[in-house]
């Protein structure tokens, strides 16, 4: 018996400094109603168009590309045909999801029965706002999501876009530079992975241009975190290069 309790006793530190990082666990959101519907709704796209050379993956940024509005600051999708139609694109973003939600998508067949040439990766801005994972969370997470989608798609090339500029704390402003730092860093040279920070195309003067987000013109105005139509265009013509070199 004492030899038993020493044991325990030896390992109960190791157990209770034992941490599992979230933003690299599958997490689901499947008890809610409309991001169930979402995610069928992209799993459905999918079968419907196996032959997709471009598939985009992340948040409600990503989803944002088919925003059909009619105030001219939302009405996004004019640039998503321009740029990505052409490609037979399919647009797996849903609203609200952090990269442990993408990794459990991915785990739960998003990619099943696609075989594109280039796969763009966009997550993490959720990483920064309710859950609160910092960039040494965030950065192995959508690590994570690159690695799974590699393994999904073997001859995709993955085009890796940085977590955006947003206005939202200095915290996250923080975070989003450690962040696309280290992500800069790790994917140097990747044969597979190439890391492009878009921000500069969003920024004024060191800082996020609200002129180029939606979220400052709602009726409620919010901090500035997805980018309209413009910025949205800027983004487009900017890794435009990338795109055409590896989908074509």
């Amino acid at each position: 018996m004492k030899r038993l309790l020493l044991m325990i006793l030896c390992l109960l530190p190791v157990a209770a400094q034992a941490t599992v990082n979230l933003a690299m666990a599958p997490i689901s959101r499947m008890d809610l109603p409309w991001w169930r519907l979402r995610f069928e709704q992209t799993l459905a796209a999918a079968k419907g168009d196996p032959d997709a050379r471009v598939i985009w993956l992340g948040d409600s940024i990503t989803q944002y590309w088919q925003s059909e509005g009619t105030l001219g600051y939302d009405n996004i999708l004019p640039v998503w045909m321009r740029y990505y139609a052409p490609y037979k694109a399919l647009d797996f973003g849903i609203v609200g999801d952090t990269t442990a939600n993408l990794i459990w998508r991915l785990d739960h067949g998003q990619v099943a029965g696609l075989h594109p040439k280039l796969a763009i990766i966009l997550i993490g801005a959720n990483n920064l706002g309710r859950v609160h994972w910092d960039a040494a969370l965030s950065v192995p997470g959508i690590e994570s999501v690159v690695r799974i989608a590699h393994a999904d798609l073997p001859a995709a090339h993955i085009l890796l876009l940085g977590v955006l500029p947003s206005i939202r704390s200095a915290w996250v402003d923080q975070q989003t530079v450690a962040i696309n730092a280290a992500l800069r860093a790790r994917y140097a040279g990747d044969p597979v992975v190439t890391f492009v920070d878009v921000g500069p195309v969003l920024m004024r003067d060191g800082h996020a241009d609200p002129s180029l987000y939606m979220d400052p013109h709602f009726a409620k105005p919010r901090p500035a975190l997805h980018p309209d139509a413009a910025g949205m265009a800027k983004i487009a013509a900017f890794i435009a290069p990338d795109v055409q070199r590896y989908a074509n």
